[in-house]
């Protein structure tokens, strides 16, 4: 019996440790939203006039993005496929990684630039920052040291909480999303130490050194809205499947041509995997050594490649010959990289 193809049907269920690390991820996103809008009202009262100030606070507000973006994508995740959307609608998680990254980029540069004509105006107008004095329960005091104060003690979340907590989950999901959440939560030192250095200079009357800090914090989210933009852009136009951090092809690719190489009847075979957001759709193209193949055989490895990992939720199996240039084929030692 010769056949055209083979499809393997979705999981239904993720493994248990998926199941964990998503409730934990979910819990860790509200804690950061609550955490984080906790933050903007503190830094709001205490900013007074400072401009390193005014971009960090600018900087938490859109750090909500990928929080926001990954609990709105979740329940559109969890869809089954439908006639409409027979892929399912894994997608979600790189629209939204790709909203949160254009907020970013836009916002960043509309900051960067604001930030840049207030120095300018300094220098050309001669007006500078000040920061007062306030008094607490009878003691006057710099409100400098106010705002260095929240701004050390802020830092504690991204730094050492949520930050290194999402960088664990990210991997065991697969999400790039969340990846990227926590990649920014962990260069957020350097906003806090570049506010802390925008006050304090204002304070020892380097006066343009809180424009340069707030130039500095802009500068970095425009870094994080092109590469979150870049990745997920590149994901969403179907590049090849990679790791969670981008950083190179993903390894289920060698482990699937592992797998059809023990195949006695294969004498040749390619793939090619599309990354979903946290799936990956499989074509894999065989080659047999006979000029004819059973619909048991297709079914037989779309099953195996299907069990391989839980990533892995569509499978097709189509007869090809020759295997297209475009494929990952089981010579391709990069395949395995």
């Amino acid at each position: 019996m010769t056949a055209a193809g083979y499809w393997q049907g979705t999981h239904e269920h993720l493994p248990e440790e998926q199941r964990s690390a998503l409730r934990s991820a979910v819990r860790w996103q509200i804690f950061t939203i609550a955490y984080t809008t906790c933050t903007i009202t503190i830094i709001a009262f205490v900013m007074g006039d400072s401009q390193a100030m005014r971009t960090a606070w600018f900087e938490d507000m859109l750090s909500l993005l990928p929080q926001v973006s990954f609990l709105v994508a979740l329940p559109f995740v969890r869809r089954r496929p439908s006639r409409d959307h027979p892929y399912g609608w894994h997608r979600a998680m790189g629209i939204g990684h790709l909203l949160a990254g254009a907020a970013l980029l836009g916002v960043g540069l509309h900051l960067a630039i604001d930030s840049a004509g207030g120095l300018i105006d300094g220098i050309f107008t001669g007006e500078r920052t000040r920061i007062g004095d306030v008094e607490i329960f009878g003691h006057t005091i710099w409100q400098g040291w106010i705002m260095v104060g929240v701004m050390a003690v802020i830092v504690i979340g991204p730094i050492w909480l949520y930050g290194p907590a999402k960088a664990r989950i990210a991997p065991v999901l697969h999400s790039k999303l969340l990846y990227a959440d926590a990649d920014m939560a962990k260069a957020d030192w350097q906003t806090t130490v570049a506010s802390i250095v925008g006050v304090l200079g204002i304070g020892a009357g380097i006066w343009w050194l809180d424009g340069a800090a707030a130039i500095f914090i802009a500068v970095g989210i425009v870094r994080d809205g092109v590469s979150n933009c870049s990745a997920a852009v590149q994901d969403l136009m179907d590049r090849r499947a990679r790791s969670y951090d981008g950083s190179r092809p993903h390894p289920l690719g060698g482990m699937i041509l592992a797998y059809l190489r023990r195949q006695s009847w294969i004498a040749e075979a390619g793939i090619r995997v599309r990354d979903q957001g946290q799936v990956f759709h499989v074509e894999v193209f065989v080659r047999p050594l006979a000029s004819e193949v059973s619909l048991e055989r297709l079914a037989e490895v779309s099953e195996g490649v299907a069990d391989l990992d839980w990533k892995i939720q569509d499978v097709v199996v189509v007869p090809a010959d020759p295997i297209p240039d475009y494929a990952d084929r089981l010579n391709d030692s990069e395949s395995g990289s």
